[in-house]
């Protein structure tokens, strides 16, 4: 019998898209890969340090895996891993401890998973490599969506962020490899192809290329295919990337545009690399090319010296942003980076009020967006699942749309207009003149 090998993640796409890869290495030396609810032989966990939130969520898990099996090795990785080896080689139960560097080399630095009396630590320094780890995930069951790892790092110096520490400096995958890779994963089938890292934006400067160059180069392959942009900073939206975007149906109609402050003096703490006026006038940039444009904002409370009136800004700013929704962060002191040592720390309880707020906020915001999709046909990607007689799948603008289940439906585009929403749905129809689902394609 097999071993099992159970996998879990905290934190962004990139860490699914390098979680899937460690996976695919276990496949590839013949263990299973089961739930990480299950008894497993090894426990893989792929971890985030973006919140203390985090840090704590790691620790929890491991004893999870531990009272599934108390014999089963632990692997504990990813950025947490990185930044804080020592504390987590201390967790009991924990054996192996893999940084950035390492987590995609798991198989040359461990020689077996037998159990052991002391965590074995294998974690570089980050800036001692310009090594680019390629990676992809896809979806749990099916081959409609993959994440596709195209750069990591980052060079900016955002006064909240511990990433750049954890993940080093900006690095792209070659041009030509990012070809050969996406052409491999339209050949096995995905239909939308999600272009992830720490800084999307930021692509490619080492080769003397941009995002919008590889961009070009993606549209014009051939196939049944769509190209979504994970995140993109608000200064590397270029007005070629929204041009083509706009222009190109091989391109999904939706940015995820981080800003973390509508207040002035706030953004400039946290040492971004755009003010609030520039922030504005990209948005509405956008909904001038197409008012159908689907828009995320990232956006965290509660940052030092975010004082009740500054907060107000904030929600005012964003209230009349036209945005499609919100991701709220609750900030939390991370240590090494310099908004830890600023004054002015918000009590506990003022940020998570905070982050309500803004959360209903985002409620508010998506369901008005949705509602403006009612007696639209929008081009829609159906998933493999059959849920209660529905099958569900993301338009192009990412908005969530349900259909009758229809079995030709798995993994194909179709034209679907939208009769109402539903439970953070739209609930949606096949046209007659198009059931004979002669399915579109991008």
């Amino acid at each position: 019998m097999n071993k099992k090998v159970a996998l879990h993640t905290l934190g962004c796409k990139l860490n699914f898209s390098e979680t899937s890869t460690i996976g695919d290495q276990f496949l590839g030396k013949g263990y299973d890969i089961v739930s990480f609810k299950e008894k497993a032989d090894i426990y893989v966990l792929n971890t985030c340090t973006v919140t203390e939130h985090a840090d704590r969520e790691c620790r929890q898990l491991v004893r999870r895996a531990l009272r599934q099996n108390p014999e089963a090795f632990i692997i504990v990785t990813g950025c947490y891993a990185q930044l804080s080896p020592d504390e987590i080689s201390r967790i009991e139960g924990v054996d192996a401890v893999l940084g950035t560097n390492e987590k995609l080399k798991l198989f040359s630095l461990l020689n077996n998973f037998e159990k052991k009396e002391l965590a074995c630590i294998y974690v570089s320094p980050v800036n001692q490599t310009d090594e680019f780890g390629a990676s992809h995930s896809s979806d749990a069951d099916n081959r409609t969506r993959a994440f596709f790892k195209i750069q990591d790092g980052c060079d900016y110096k955002c006064s909240f962020c511990t990433i750049p520490l954890a993940r080093g400096k900006s690095r792209s995958m070659e041009p030509d490899k990012v070809i050969e890779e996406f052409k491999h994963l339209v050949d096995q089938g995905y239909k939308e192809l999600i272009l992830t890292g720490v800084n999307v934006g930021d692509y490619g400067k080492s080769y003397g290329v941009s995002l919008y160059d590889l961009l070009c180069r993606m549209v014009d392959l051939q196939g049944s295919f769509r190209i979504r942009i994970s995140s993109i900073e608000p200064n590397l939206l270029t007005d070629d990337i929204l041009m083509l975007t706009s222009e190109n149906d091989k391109m999904c109609k939706h940015f995820h545009i981080p800003l973390q402050s509508g207040s002035p003096e706030i953004l400039r703490l946290m040492q971004r690399r755009y003010n609030v006026e520039y922030y504005s006038e990209l948005i509405h940039k956008i909904k001038t090319k197409n008012q159908d444009f689907g828009i995320g904002v990232d956006v965290i409370t509660g940052f030092p010296g975010e004082s009740e009136n500054e907060f107000t800004t904030t929600y005012n700013f964003l209230k009349d942003l036209p945005i499609s929704y919100l991701h709220v962060f609750t900030y939390s002191e991370r240590p090494n980076t310099k908004a830890i040592s600023m004054g002015g720390s918000v009590d506990i309880l003022d940020r998570k009020r905070r982050t309500n707020m803004l959360r209903q906020l985002s409620d508010r915001k998506k369901n008005l967006f949705y509602e403006s999709m009612v007696d639209r046909e929008l081009n829609v990607l159906f998933e493999s699942l059959n849920d209660e007689g529905r099958i569900k799948g993301f338009s192009s603008n990412y908005v969530r749309v349900s259909h009758q289940f229809i079995p030709v439906l798995v993994n194909q585009f179709a034209s679907v207009k939208i009769k109402c929403v539903n439970n953070s749905l739209c609930e949606g129809e096949i046209p007659e003149n198009k059931k004979s689902f002669d399915l579109i394609a991008c």
